[in-house]
């Protein structure tokens, strides 16, 4: 096969990134191993469970629980079914914002339950008095999410998780892009600020392990056990993962990321990415577009449906929000001599779109 993957050069609306050298080179070296059958391979099991000690000091959980997913979906999937099957109920509902993702959509219609979704307010964060409304006794349980996917927003974790104690749901946190930046801030998301009972945290996102290199977190190890079925042919006796056969590189690789990068080098990163952002919406904003804040690494402007086909068709891969703003992620990738370059190409389309076209008469 002749064929390459593609450069992140103009990547800018991806939450994925170039790997950590660190990481890449784990995770080449624990391809074939399976930490779905820890009995037989025991080192990559071990790893395992260094990796969920990691992340659960990054989230502020003291005593963590949990396994390395294919990525955020699992892990989301995972937490809707945790509550399905601790919620007591026949008609279980999840209450969401409608920043969250889409993959709670895939859990409510592979576990059949009602997804409520709730507005968000003019910050792109969920709205608690929405939330209030529509939680009740057959709820199982309420979605914050830290860092959205369009926006970069962080709802506002410790309300939600008192508005999930007053009708004894659970309280799941979708942090799979924010966890890594979150905390050099100052929002409330952690284990430590909220009663925060599940936790969606990606390594391969932020934390610049391997794809796939997700995760999931849970307060207490008893909460994996709704998820847990007899595995009798192994030498292990169950299995809490929703995925049998996994690759220990995703498990490799986030080990090696978190011990190279924690936390100096993701704060460093951090404050860079965040950097990066400000200046792009500040360019952004100078050119006379309307820039959403971005409170995290993310931007969002309203720049035309025209420019943003003709700055794809330059080779930027850029998306849109689903209003339509453009949506650029600064993630570890992005330099500023990127943005640079795009906003550079930006300028030369709107000066071509401003020049009138000559008449014939």
């Amino acid at each position: 096969m002749q064929s390459e993957p593609q450069a992140f050069d103009r990547v800018l609306s991806s939450m994925c990134t170039d790997p950590h050298p660190a990481a890449r080179d784990a995770a080449e070296r624990f391809l074939a191993t399976n930490p779905g059958d820890p009995g037989t391979y025991p080192t990559v099991a071990t790893l395992e469970d260094d990796a969920i000690e990691q992340l659960g000091e990054i989230a502020g959980l003291d005593d963590p629980a949990g396994y390395i997913t294919s990525g955020g979906t699992e892990a989301n999937i995972q937490a809707v079914r945790i509550a399905r099957e601790r919620a007591g109920t026949r008609t279980p509902n999840v209450v969401m914002p409608e920043s969250g993702h889409f993959s709670f959509r895939k859990a409510a219609d592979l576990l059949g339950v009602e997804l409520r979704v709730v507005p968000t307010d003019d910050d792109h964060r969920t709205a608690l008095e929405a939330v209030r409304a529509s939680v009740d006794d057959d709820t199982a349980a309420v979605i914050g999410v830290a860092g959205t996917t369009e926006y970069g927003r962080v709802d506002p974790i410790p309300e939600l998780g008192e508005i999930a104690r007053s009708v004894d749901a659970l309280l799941h946190v979708d942090a799979a892009w924010g966890g890594f930046v979150l905390p050099f801030t100052d929002y409330d998301w952690q284990f430590a600020h909220a009663p925060v009972d599940t936790m969606t945290i990606d390594p391969h996102k932020m934390g610049q392990a391997a794809v796939p290199s997700g995760g999931l977190l849970v307060r207490s190890p008893d909460l994996l056990d709704a998820l847990a079925v007899d595995t009798p042919y192994l030498e292990s006796t169950a299995q809490a993962t929703l995925t049998g056969t996994r690759s220990g590189a995703g498990v490799a690789s986030a080990v090696a990321a978190m011990d190279e990068l924690w936390p100096d080098g993701y704060r460093r990163q951090y404050v860079r990415s965040q950097n990066n952002a400000d200046w792009l919406a500040d360019a952004l904003e100078k050119r006379g577009y309307e820039v959403a804040d971005p409170t995290l690494p993310l931007v969002a402007a309203d720049v035309p449906r025209s420019t943003f086909d003709a700055l794809r068709a330059k080779g930027w891969r850029i998306s849109r929000t689903g209003t339509g703003e453009l949506r650029i992620v600064c993630m570890p990738h992005v330099t500023r001599e990127m943005l640079a370059s795009f906003v550079g190409d930006l300028d030369r389309l709107e000066v071509r779109a401003s020049v009138p076209v000559a008449s014939d008469d």
